[in-house]
């Protein structure tokens, strides 16, 4: 059965399979076919995540004809990833780690990466493109009210949209000749979980990020997990995905809930984590602001306006902060220029990352005070910095993305995309982060009450801890172990 012609027993029409036909023959003709392509694997560790998270990188073997990949065939999970934002690259993380703490081999799999095939060029197109539309939608009103929000609101939830990313998803399979089939592979963005359907991958894990159900996120032929009771059955009843049609829905044997995406790192020291911040709220000490910008650069403006409103609070000890700009040195630059005087009071984490990670480790139980800026040029640091700062920090000050969803207490910024408002909301929900602060006078009055009332702190971390009870942020261990079970049932 042809995935873009009936999803899930729903029929698209003609109009809608001719558009996902010509969607294809677009970056076929722009790029090639290579499907009969026969790309050289290694697995080698990686050189970033590969002694923390035990994580070995998937790599295609330059000018190779053969190779001989070596995949632990009885403990190996297969993580496969993209870049787009950071997201995704975040969950990959929190799924290698729970696989490597509960034992399996984590390969990380990014078929963004593999920058010679038609599947990573693809990718790369559509990446470049996604990043842009964030940036300009942060920096342009009619931009995002127009064309941005609707897009990611509205736009991806069609059902009709998913019938052309499966056809395009046919042109990321050749990668995945020399990859035993019965390997389990958990998918954390769409495209690897239909390419790795499509390649005859036979235990296929998709775990759908976000709270907002959109058919963008359907990979027929895998398992889908959700984070939220919800989304869930928004998803089962493929709700709103063509109008007000009621849509056949998702097999019950299709799709879990399963919670929140977390790190074990993360998970394991929930209680002691909280308890040092209540503690840290109730002795005066400086409370800990963490900004980390998206995986598109687009909250500098915002970034501003926070870090020239705690100067004073840090110039009196009441307040220290973390600004960690990913990738994205030019941020840090504009910032410097906005605000002369953080040249003088910050201090510069850049690119190192074993500093990164000592000055990390050093503050979830020492002292802390002043500016510090991290910025890092791999992907890997660059998302994980944040990782391994939050265990340390009071009040994490992010956009209600898949950030949304860690256990730290949270200030929601304005969202980039209407789909990522209900992040903020089912936070709220459950306690541990506030509303979406749509605009920066909201946000830093949000960042004044958390100052002033420091009660409001505790009662987040309150909620965190008896959300771990309730198994709220278990989701990255029950992913490892529904794709390993799968393989287990069919031996």
């Amino acid at each position: 059965m042809d995935k873009s012609e009936i999803i899930f027993g729903n029929v698209m029409s003609k109009k809608t399979i001719r558009k996902a036909l010509k969607s294809k023959r677009k970056y076929v003709k722009k790029f090639g076919d290579d499907k009969d392509a026969h790309y050289a694997l290694s697995t080698t560790v990686n050189d970033y995540i590969g002694e923390s998270l035990g994580v070995r990188n998937i790599n295609i073997i330059k000018d190779a004809i053969s190779g001989q990949p070596d995949f632990d065939r009885e403990k190996g999970i297969i993580v496969g990833n993209i870049r787009m934002g950071f997201g995704h690259y975040r969950i990959s993380m929190a799924i290698a780690s729970a696989a490597n703490s509960m034992g399996y081999t984590p390969y990380w799999m990014d078929l963004n990466s593999y920058k010679e095939t038609t599947g990573g060029k693809v990718i790369n197109t559509q990446n470049e493109l996604y990043s842009f539309g964030s940036r300009l939608s942060g920096k342009s009103r009619l931009f995002n009210h127009f064309v941005w929000e609707p897009m990611n609101y509205e736009g991806f939830r069609k059902l009709s949209y998913n019938a052309a990313d499966q056809k395009n998803a046919e042109l990321m399979t050749s990668v995945f000749r020399d990859i035993p089939k019965e390997l389990p592979f958990v998918a954390t963005h769409v495209w690897p979980a239909q390419a790795a359907v499509h390649a005859g991958m036979k235990h296929v894990v998709n775990a759908i990020p976000d709270n907002w159900p959109m058919a963008l996120h359907l990979s027929e032929g895998s398992i889908h997990t959700i984070q939220t009771h919800s989304a869930y059955l928004g998803y089962r009843t493929l709700n709103g995905m063509n109008k007000n049609e009621i849509l056949k829905p998702i097999p019950a044997g299709d799709i879990r809930y399963i919670g929140h995406y977390i790190d074990h790192e993360l998970v394991s020291n929930i209680n002691a984590d909280c308890e040092a911040r209540m503690k840290r709220a109730q002795t005066g000490k400086p409370m800990r602001f963490l900004l980390t910008i998206g995986g598109a650069g687009a909250q500098k403006e915002i970034f501003a306006a926070i870090t020239s409103y705690l100067l004073p609070y840090v110039a009196t000890g009441k307040a220290a902060l973390y600004i960690n700009v990913g990738d994205y040195k030019n941020v840090w630059e504009d910032l410097l220029k906005e605000i002369p005087q953080l040249k003088q009071l910050a201090v510069e984490h850049f690119n190192n990352w074993k500093e990164t990670a000592a000055f990390a480790g050093a503050a979830i139980t020492g002292e802390v005070e002043g500016i510090h800026g991290f910025w890092h040029e791999n992907i890997f640091e660059a998302v994980y910095a944040s990782n391994l700062l939050m265990r340390s920090t009071d009040v994490l000050v992010t956009k209600p993305s898949e950030l949304a969803f860690y256990p730290v207490p949270k200030l929601f910024i304005r969202r980039v995309g209407g789909h990522e408002q209900w992040g903020a909301v089912h936070s709220a929900e459950i306690g541990d982060g506030t509303m979406e602060c749509r605009d920066i006078p909201h946000t830093l009055q949000m960042i004044g009450l958390f100052l002033e009332d420091r009660n409001l702190l505790s009662d987040m971390c309150i909620n965190i801890v008896n959300n771990k009870e309730a198994g709220i942020y278990d989701g990255a261990y029950k992913v490892v172990e529904l794709a390993m079970n799968m393989k287990k049932r069919n031996k």
